[in-house]
């Protein structure tokens, strides 16, 4: 079953202060893609137990989703706003929510701070690979009011992304830009597969400003430094290889190491109508 395009924005909610930075981030893309905004917050009873107060860890984590919800209602009032505080695992709550979400919104970690480490059990990452629909990776800094940039490589995967990036950027309004790279030593190949693919894209929004770009270089190092100037970057899970648990190079570099934030499209394939 692949996430649903009727369902709401998931916003997993952790307990540190930025996490009110990707509420807001994820009000916004709700209110853009006119759903409704679910905060999540997983409470971990078995820690609950250990501490001095098991009433004061359950306050904590409802004062936590009433400052959440009064965030979302600050910059995207029309969008309903739902509050739940469930027992499991954070992944693991996300994962299962993710069937049903229209899209799964989570912080990273910090994992743009850490230099080359590749936290591969960050749950920013263990949700973009597991998850049923796109996910939604906020950074600390707000994005500038730059364009969707959106990576593709030729995979059938990439129909799937353009049509979600084209969809983001006709309700912001924003221009995209649609990079492929070319590692060197590799053919350019045919470009016409790719310029096909996205005028179908953007037949369903003809009003959308579009660039396609072919670059040569490293995909990942490529699209992370474009992705400076953009206001969300988009790639696919892992280009033609779309399972569960599978994350590409460049998916996993962007989620990295790129400043804006990031949005990993899966689950779409046979769930995004023309025109969404």
């Amino acid at each position: 079953m692949t996430g649903s395009t009727g369902g709401p924005v998931v916003v997993g909610l952790g307990a540190t202060p930025t996490d009110l930075g990707m509420v807001r981030l994820a009000a916004r893309e709700a209110d853009t893609h006119g759903r409704s905004l679910a905060l999540v917050h997983a409470f971990n009873w078995e820690a609950a137990l250990a501490g001095p107060s098991l009433a004061g860890s359950r306050d904590t984590a409802e004062e936590l989703i009433a400052r959440a919800a009064t965030a979302a209602n600050e910059v995207a009032p029309a969008v309903p706003v739902s509050g739940e505080i469930v027992e499991g695992a954070p992944v693991g709550v996300l994962v299962r929510r993710s069937e049903t979400a229209f899209l799964v919104a989570i912080g990273d970690g910090g994992m743009t701070g850490c230099g080359r480490c590749v936290p591969a059990d960050a749950p920013a990452v263990q949700l973009a690979a597991r998850a049923g629909c796109p996910v939604l990776v906020v950074r600390p800094e707000p994005p500038p009011p730059g364009p969707v940039l959106v990576g593709v490589d030729g995979s059938p995967g990439s129909r799937a992304v353009l049509d979600f990036a084209f969809g983001c950027a006709a309700r912001r309004p924003a221009r995209v830009i649609v990079v492929r790279v070319v590692e060197p030593g590799r053919p350019d190949g045919d470009d016409d597969p790719l310029g096909a693919l996205v005028a179908e894209a953007r037949r369903h929004h003809p009003e959308v400003a579009a660039e396609c770009h072919t670059v040569h270089g490293d995909p990942g190092t490529v699209l992370v430094e474009q992705s400076r100037s953009a206001q969300v970057a988009l790639v696919g899970a892992r280009g033609d290889q779309p399972g569960r648990g599978m994350l590409g190079e460049v998916s996993q570099t962007l989620l990295y190491h790129a400043p804006a934030p990031v949005i990993v499209v899966r689950g779409l394939v046979s769930a995004v109508p023309a025109g969404a």
